[in-house]
């Protein structure tokens, strides 16, 4: 029986390893990932890749099955990863720019599912690249795990578009050199650790353990420790307490990004910072005017977390619950786009006007170089602390959120106010006149579907930055520059795009392209299928129709955007026998694609037109561009060439 001492692997010995296999139990849930996890991965591997050096993934919790020949590991925390990294070990195994050397050693999957046929079979096509040219429509495959077969058509879709960015951010001259050095880093320098429950463990009472523990420490909880460190070298003891207690209560009321921020004080509190009977304006400037608001009187009760040690609150792990909101709305109705670390590293990048990375796993580092360790830190500290709060206040006014209300759910731009008739907090919109409100939900909603990974939302990057000083009417000009610059910008550009930071704080995300700077040739190539670098270029398109059609057709004004990631030819690139196929010049123009969920892409991309025609009569239309092509009587050649010319006129339009 071999040790249960905790095994760090690369990923090539995770996968390789002699005699090894793992199984995903019945009692596990279905694999789940979707693009925004995959994405996160993905993303995580290349930016490690540059710098050579190991890079942790996480753990794999296994416990090895008595008397199995050959071993075999069951598989109890961390399926999810190893089953994309498996899909991703595929995928690079059957792409015809790696050397099939390279992959040698990859000849037998090591992943494996307990009775479920579906996964198995759906697995093992994978492997063996059968639906690299095929549907599983043609390969007879009528039962498939279409979560499994979407995580491999996802991989396939976002990789080659995060190398070919990789590829031009460091000039690569052979277009396969980012694909090897993506597959060498991925297998040598990617490394898990696996570990083994001992074998009398009781695994019902395992799975009870984790789902009930404590969370551990997270890396903002010792930034706030250590923010509150640098406080404590303030000289005159009274105000370090204020300035100590200033943080702390701005941090708790911050953390929740779920939760308005002003639900996050008494409101005695509120009154002060937000005005008195009003609670929807930033009334305190600075950080000396916040503290001075926040001396108000608190609720009492447990110690504060302020005088914690950061060694005490490890030694605890528990957080003390605060009473401000008992006697408020339930914040549960709110879900937010992003979380709280990389929140943090928004607004540390408004503040500093740096090219800080927005990328929570280098939190405590970039917080240390431009925060804890210069020389005037305690002012830094404090100028963050305001920032924190404005910023925070910014963000639940003037950026979605998925509201869910009576089990129903939609995107909801609202903010916070002091309610008369009950004297309590209530939520109307941002805006008071209707079309900019929706005009503006829109725009955003577009944004986030196309960027759904928690790191580099620099969409929400430049809203910020730009509610931080400006008025809020032209908040809506300023969005649709923002798409337009993302677009023709950066997407679009025919001579390479131009970076993020230099579009928000070089150019006030001013969009420079002109019409004339996109021949027909440019646009052909960078509109064709596979070379669309981010999907907000459809997204931008739908919300630009949507404009153009809402009035006069009630189906595009009650359209609502949503996460679909496929780009799905409507005329079928693999029609169903009898039916003719179109040339690839004709087949992957811009004309014949539109975005449509991965999940509906595996059920219909071989249906002919009309076939997908009838389907969406009796459902809810994934694209405006969806919905147009659809009014066409017939879709062949000239009807994609004439769409195709409609819609790049649309685009350009725009400008």
């Amino acid at each position: 029986m071999s040790s249960n001492i905790p095994l760090q692997l690369s990923i090539k010995q995770l996968l390789n390893e002699e005699g090894v296999n793992y199984i995903i139990p019945m009692y596990q849930r279905n694999f789940a990932w979707d693009e925004g996890e995959i994405t996160q991965l993905i993303q995580d591997i290349i930016d490690y890749l540059p710098e050579g050096k190991n890079y942790y993934i996480g753990t794999l919790v296994v416990y090895e099955r008595p008397d199995s020949q050959p071993t075999v590991y069951e598989t109890i925390d961390g399926q999810q990863r190893l089953t994309t990294l498996s899909l991703l070990a595929s995928y690079l195994k059957n792409r015809k720019n790696i050397d099939e050397g390279d992959f040698a050693w990859y000849k037998n999957l090591r992943i494996h599912f307990e009775s479920r046929e579906h996964s198995r079979r759906t697995f093992e096509a994978i492997f063996e690249g059968r639906f690299e040219d095929e549907s599983p429509v043609k390969l007879g495959m009528n039962d498939i795990n279409t979560s499994i077969l979407n995580g491999y058509q996802l991989i396939q879709k976002i990789l080659p578009l995060k190398l070919k960015e990789y590829e031009r951010t460091h000039k690569f001259k052979a277009n396969n050199l980012a694909w090897k050095s993506f597959s060498s880093f991925l297998f040598e320098k990617v490394q898990i650790m696996r570990v083994k429950v001992p074998q009398d463990t009781d695994l019902n009472h395992y799975f009870e353990i984790m789902n009930s523990r404590g969370e551990q420490l997270e890396k903002h909880e010792i930034l706030k420790s250590r923010m509150l460190e640098v406080l404590n070298e303030i000289d005159e003891e009274k105000d370090r307490e204020e300035s100590k207690n200033c943080l702390h209560e701005v941090w708790e009321a911050c953390t929740n990004m779920e939760k308005y921020v002003q639900m996050g004080f008494t409101q005695t509190q509120r009154n002060a910072i937000f005005g008195e009977r009003d609670w929807s304006k930033l009334q305190v400037s600075g950080f000396d005017g916040l503290k001075k608001a926040l001396q108000a009187p608190v609720d009492t009760g447990s110690r504060s977390s302020t005088a914690l040690t950061l060694n005490e609150i490890i030694e605890q792990a528990q957080f003390v619950v605060s009473k401000k909101d008992k006697d408020d709305e339930s914040p549960e109705r709110f879900n937010t786009v992003i979380n709280f670390p990389n929140f943090l590293l928004h607004v540390l990048r408004i503040l500093k006007k740096e090219d800080i990375p927005l990328d929570d796993k280098r939190l405590l580092p970039i917080f240390e170089d431009h925060l804890l360790k210069p020389e005037d830190r305690i002012e830094r500290v404090k100028g963050f602390t305001f920032g924190l709060l404005k910023c925070k206040y910014l963000f639940d006014r003037y950026v979605i959120k998925r509201v869910y209300i009576k089990e129903n759910d939609g995107w909801s731009l609202k903010r916070f106010k002091w309610n008369e008739g009950s004297g309590r907090g209530s939520y109307v919109n941002t805006f008071s006149d209707d079309d900019t409100n929706r005009r503006i939900l829109m725009l955003l909603s577009a944004f986030h579907v196309s960027t759904p990974t928690l790191v580099y939302k620099h969409w929400l990057n430049a809203a910020l930055y730009y509610a931080k000083d400006k008025l809020a009417p032209a908040y809506l000009g300023h969005l649709e520059s923002v798409a337009k610059a993302f677009v023709f910008d950066r997407f679009l550009a025919p001579n390479g795009g131009k970076e993020y930071f230099e579009i928000i704080y070089e150019n006030k995300s001013a969009c420079h392209a002109r019409r004339e700077d996109f021949s027909d040739d440019d646009l052909l190539f960078q509109l064709s299928f596979g070379n669309i670098q981010n999907n907000l270029v459809f997204n931008y398109l739908d919300y630009l129709l949507w404009l153009e059609n809402g009035k006069i057709d009630s189906k595009i004004n009650a359209y609502e955007f949503t996460f679909r990631s496929s780009v799905e030819h409507y005329y079928p690139q693999n029609p169903m026998q009898g039916h003719a196929s179109l040339p690839p010049e004709t087949l992957n123009l811009f004309g014949n694609l539109c975005l449509i969920s991965h999940s509906k892409n595996s059920r219909l991309s071989n249906f002919m037109p009309e076939a997908k025609k009838e389907y969406y009569q009796n459902n809810i239309m994934d694209s405006v561009k969806q919905h147009l092509m659809m009014k066409s009587a017939r879709w062949d050649t000239v009807s994609i060439t004439e769409h195709d010319k409609a819609m790049k006129n649309v685009l350009l339009k725009s400008l």
